[in-house]
């Protein structure tokens, strides 16, 4: 993932998340019955703060720094892109709050992957007060007691949930992990391999995604997907693109070297193989988005399966194709894989999706660019293949979008 992926920067008042994602999630089923009486208040609340949204987060961050400001340090010194994840957040558990599956896992991925921030049990509930407080300014119309009481119950419920699974987590690893870099690849002028050693023991399984903050940037975290399933050597590989503005993605593709000392998160995402069944593979891999489909190709590989694999590697130009050669000797070795490099000229990647197929019987795998993911999904839904059968993990982007 990028620089802005499937969930970009996670911080404490990320209330319910990905690269992204989210982000981490897996995916939504939709519920048979009507929402609950919470949720249409919660809901409406947030329809109406949607326009004034900027001015919401601004004062709830006042709030909570004006209550409490040793909280202030937990967060990075420049709060522009942290501001709109607030917002993000809420709407992804509005949208989900009566989906207990979907929102439950949400949620303890958050609660698990805030234990890198410091972030502990007593904190949570001035991060609810500020909310609060802030939603009693602008939500004009909408707000009473009734409603009030809602959130106070909504705000509970889901903090709860993180408080646990932090605590859970705690009992068996750590908060984070020191990777340090053994390699450091310039594919191209604004993409590099990066090969990591943790300094201990790091599981996760093929599709999924790590945060990662830099020495540069300290207290901004970003998301990247690996791009290899679990090695023996107990390395790990991301890929990186340097996005405009992006301070993380500069600093890892330029200026990042081999002894340079990173901290990662806790792995997460959904973008995960299931093995209990022989259904194939529809992967589309956009940009660096083709990192974690080819761990998925691998992890097909390790567990010795021949159901049939479909790559779809889009990008912009066939120079963008920097891991080209790599899928390309994968399909060589392996006869159920097959390679198909999308470029613009082709036209865009999910039209070159529909050209082929029938998909029905197959479970899709998107990584790449929100707009992919989004047109995407559109298309494999069109071509037959049901929600919930479809992979990726931008579920708090989509929603908030």
């Amino acid at each position: 993932m990028t620089d802005a992926p499937a969930a970009a920067t996670e911080a404490l008042p990320r209330i319910p998340a990905a690269q992204p994602a989210a982000e981490e999630e897996p995916q939504p089923s939709l519920p048979a019955d009507p929402p609950s009486a919470d949720a249409v208040l919660v809901r409406r609340t947030l329809a109406e703060i949607a326009p004034v949204a900027d001015r919401v987060t601004s004062y709830f961050y006042a709030l909570l720094f004006t209550r409490r400001p040793e909280l202030r340090a937990m967060f990075p010194a420049a709060m522009d892109t942290q501001r709109d994840r607030l917002l993000k957040a809420l709407l992804t558990a509005a949208e989900h709050l009566d989906d207990d599956a979907v929102l439950t896992e949400y949620l303890r991925n958050l609660g698990r992957g805030h234990r890198k921030y410091g972030t502990r049990p007593e904190q949570y509930p001035a991060v609810g007060e500020a909310l609060i407080g802030a939603l009693d300014r602008y939500a004009v119309s909408t707000w009473d007691e009734d409603t009030e009481a809602a959130w106070v119950r909504t705000y509970t419920t889901i903090s709860q949930i993180m408080i646990d699974a932090a605590a859970e987590d705690e009992q068996h690893a750590p908060a984070w992990w020191q990777a340090e870099v053994v390699s450091h690849d310039l594919r191209t002028p604004d993409v590099a391999v990066i090969t990591l050693r943790p300094d201990q023991p790091y599981p996760f399984l093929a599709g999924q995604y790590t945060t990662l903050e830099t020495p540069w940037w300290p207290r901004i975290w970003r998301h990247y997907s690996f791009a290899s399933a679990p090695r023996p050597d107990g390395l790990l590989s991301l890929h990186v693109k340097a996005v405009p503005a992006g301070w993380v993605s500069n600093a890892l593709v330029h200026r990042a070297r081999p002894g340079d000392v990173l901290r990662l998160g806790p792995p997460a995402g959904s973008m995960t193989v299931d093995h209990s069944t022989d259904n194939g593979l529809l992967c589309l891999g956009g940009g660096t988005g083709i990192a974690p489909i080819k761990a998925l190709v691998e992890d097909v590989a390790e567990h010795g399966d021949r159901r049939p694999v479909e790559v779809f590697y889009g990008a912009r130009s066939g120079h963008d194709l920097y891991d080209i050669d790599t899928m390309m000797r994968l399909q060589q070795t392996f006869p159920w894989l097959a390679v198909r490099p999308v470029t613009e000229k082709e036209g865009r990647l999910p039209d070159a999706v529909r050209r082929y197929g029938p998909w029905a019987e197959y479970d899709a795998y998107l990584s790449g660019p929100l707009g992919m993911i989004r047109s995407g999904v559109d298309a494999l839904r069109g071509a037959g293949i049901p929600t919930d059968r479809i992979r990726h993990d931008y579920l708090g982007e989509l929603v908030a979008s």
